[in-house]
């Protein structure tokens, strides 16, 4: 590992708001803010919102500068990236943002049932080849379910077009109720101050010319969810593998 990694790890460490605990660390423990971030973590009782997959975390920082009443959950497992929103975090001095280093595979080790009011997929890996990896895959939805107080939200953007149709599929597939959908949310009338938010991967993917999709849906469901039947086109552009993204 080099230098420079050791360093953000090191000064990650130092942070009050920076949580970290991947999964061989937690291994099949409940961690100890499971249920008590508000009061333990955030020290009020103003709404959760998670930020899975939140790569360099600067989604998290400007969602929780626009909503100060509301406290914002970075969730990733590159702690590296994570590094630059935890510092912006420190530097703009948020107390309502703070930041979890684990696998979202179990990411209900830490919030409990109710616990979460919305939750933002920030352009996740579409996962095109492996379903059950995919953060809007069914058993992910899932865990979801479990960490979602009623009439909670989910909201993805994305560049993929395979990621949005397979959601899209799938939130129809299951009844899930949708609250918004575009697949060019920069010509679209939804567009508004919260979602003209660009990450670091939006700005590139824009800058290719490539269209924003954004979706937002709930699922207050008891039954069990069902996995969409059909054959979707993958993005031709993936093909030149992930670090293309970055």
């Amino acid at each position: 590992m080099g230098k420079n990694k050791l360093a953000k790890f090191a000064e990650m460490a130092s942070y009050e708001h920076v949580v970290q605990a991947p999964y061989h660390q937690i291994e099949n423990n409940d961690h100890p803010l499971k249920g008590n971030w508000s009061l333990d973590f955030f020290k009020n009782n103003n709404p959760i919102v998670l930020e899975l997959g939140c790569g360099k975390g600067e989604y998290a920082v400007s969602l929780a500068e626009h909503f100060p009443n509301v406290n914002f959950v970075g969730v990733d497992i590159k702690g590296a990236r994570m590094w630059k929103g935890s510092k912006l975090a420190f530097e703009r001095g948020l107390k309502n943002v703070g930041f979890l280093r684990t696998n979202i595979e179990i990411v209900d080790k830490f919030f409990a049932e109710n616990e979460v009011n919305e939750i933002w997929l920030t352009f996740p890996d579409p996962q095109m080849k492996k379903t059950r990896k995919r953060l809007t895959a069914t058993n992910f939805m899932e865990i979801y379910r479990l960490l979602l107080a009623k009439g909670g939200k989910i909201h993805l953007k994305t560049d993929s077009n395979f990621q949005y149709q397979y959601t899209l599929e799938m939130v129809k597939e299951n009844g899930f109720k949708i609250l918004a959908n575009t697949d060019d949310l920069y010509h679209s009338p939804l567009l508004d101050e919260l979602l003209s938010i660009q990450t670091f991967y939006e700005k590139q993917w824009r800058e290719r010319g490539i269209d924003i999709k954004y979706l937002s849906f709930q699922l207050d469901q008891d039954e069990p969810f069902r996995e969409p039947d059909v054959k979707i086109e993958k993005d031709p552009y993936r093909s030149f593998g992930r670090t293309a993204r970055e």
